[in-house]
């Protein structure tokens, strides 16, 4: 085949099996957002951002909080900014801190960034000839002015906040971050390193030692923890690709397919519709890995009467989607996998069904538990252990989000809906897995779309994935 007809190829078969996303829109279901207000590769408009602050602001009332941003990189990777930082400006400056004063309602951003360097990090170079308008804050000033402004404010006796837990970046989630620094770093005898947030801790004793110092990452995960209209269409618009990637993956599915493969497919399928990457890595267990619930060594080849469990979603513009797919690799469900994936699917849709805002978690296991028997499903069984009803952990800018998982549920809340069994002794798993949104009155599927029946996906997996139209033109 001639060169120029395999380009064609390769974009028919790319077009044929993965329907583009539609651009970003302005508006935002009702409200629309300021299009002159919103700097390039900035998400939201600058309203957005200061209304964020401003809640902050009234949470701190008695002080100012400091924040800092991300370090530049020291490899040649993009820099991308820490989730917190991001949350209240939707800046990707390296080497940045803010301080949000809660006491003189007024924020402040610090860094030193000559328009070559922005130019070289792609940032406009706005942000050097106009940083109020780039930015939204009141105050934009040169990193070295930061130790003044900060004395400045310890002698007016304001409390200093500052977030104690460690920042999140790209697939770090802060708790599990903080376990394991405590783990490796803090602990060993050999090292006994703090986290960067903590080292600045020490360093503000040392050097103010009259200075009250508070941990603002709990006020942060209260805010972070309720979506705004505008972060909740980002979310839709993240799952969106999250599902379209997961239905060409499932497309490519069949014995003798590589796990690396499919990983490789999704991950370049979120990088085509303009996601930073993956929310986290490629999980896919499969044979004797079942038990291994974050299993992502992508080692196997795949076969006949293999059943595979998918979990991974994109970051797109700093929010994440969960999202996880169960299925055979030949297309076929056995009389055992097509028992524990129904149920397993049931225990989703029930939990669906039931939720709501005000609704505790004790409640909604015992309305799921009251569904499925009316369904005729028998509770007693083994594997209905590991899917009970009730809610998973919040989902957001991080995949695990700050704040752990909700006991009541609330409108804005988002978070993921998973269901699981494992039979070990079986090499068979199974999970069922989507982020749910609390509404005013019920729930949405930010990941809704998906095949998720046993007879929608056994249809949607008899027709030819991408891998297998460029095999057939061997050009894969």
């Amino acid at each position: 085949m001639k060169k120029k007809n395999v380009c064609v190829l390769v974009f028919l078969v790319i077009f044929i099996y993965i329907l583009p996303i539609s651009g970003s829109s302005s508006k935002f279901h009702g409200k629309e957002q300021n299009i002159d207000n919103i700097f390039p590769g900035m998400e939201f408009d600058g309203e957005e951002y200061g209304q964020r602050r401003e809640r902050l602001m009234e949470q701190i009332p008695d002080g100012a909080a400091v924040i800092w941003g991300a370090a530049s990189q020291t490899g040649y990777i993009r820099f991308i900014q820490n989730n917190n930082f991001y949350y209240f400006s939707g800046l990707e400056i390296p080497d940045a801190v803010m301080i949000i004063d809660g006491r003189n309602k007024r924020s402040s951003i610090f860094y030193t960034l000559t328009e070559k360097g922005a130019r070289d990090m792609g940032l406009s170079p706005e942000l050097i000839t106009a940083p109020q308008k780039a930015t939204g804050f009141e105050g934009v000033y040169p990193m070295e002015q930061f130790s003044y402004w900060l004395s400045r404010l310890v002698s007016q006796g304001n409390v200093i906040y500052t977030p104690f837990s460690p920042q999140e970046n790209i697939t770090e989630c802060t708790s599990e971050k903080n376990r394991i620094m405590e783990r490796t770093i803090l602990l060993n005898p050999w090292d006994g390193r703090r986290s960067r947030e903590m080292q600045f801790v020490n360093l503000l004793k040392d050097r103010f030692p009259q200075v009250e110092l508070k941990d603002c990452s709990p006020a942060i995960w209260d805010l972070r923890i309720i979506k705004t209209p505008f972060e909740r269409d980002l979310l839709r618009r993240a799952g969106k690709i999250a599902v379209k990637a997961h239905i060409a993956m499932m497309k490519s599915v069949q014995p003798g397919i590589r796990e690396y493969e499919l990983a490789s497919l999704y991950e370049y399928y979120c990088k085509k519709e303009g996601a930073l990457g993956l929310s986290y890595h490629t999980i896919i267990c499969s044979g004797p890995n079942h038990p291994y619930l974050h299993y992502h060594k992508h080692d196997r080849l795949l076969e006949d009467g293999d059943f595979l469990v998918i979990d991974v979603g994109p970051d797109f513009g700093y929010y994440d989607i969960d999202i996880t797919v169960s299925y055979p690799v030949n297309g076929i469900f056995s009389p055992r996998q097509r028992e524990i994936y129904e149920a397993c699917n049931a225990v989703h849709e029930a939990c669906m069904s039931v939720y709501k805002p005000g609704l505790s978690i004790q409640e909604a296991r015992k309305m799921v538990n009251k569904i499925l028997t009316d369904q005729g499903y028998d509770l007693s069984k083994d594997y209905f252990r590991r899917m009970r009803g009730g809610f998973g952990h919040y989902v957001g800018m991080a995949v695990h989000d700050v704040g752990g998982s909700p006991r009541i549920l609330k409108p804005g809340m988002v978070f993921a809906n998973e269901p699981l069994a494992v039979l070990a002794g079986e090499d068979l798993g199974v999970r069922v897995e989507d982020t749910i949104l609390i509404t005013e009155d019920g729930c949405e599927n930010l990941s809704a779309g998906l095949p998720r029946t046993v007879k929608e996906i056994e249809e949607a997996m008899k027709g030819p994935g991408i891998v297998q139209v460029l095999k057939k033109e061997k050009i894969y």
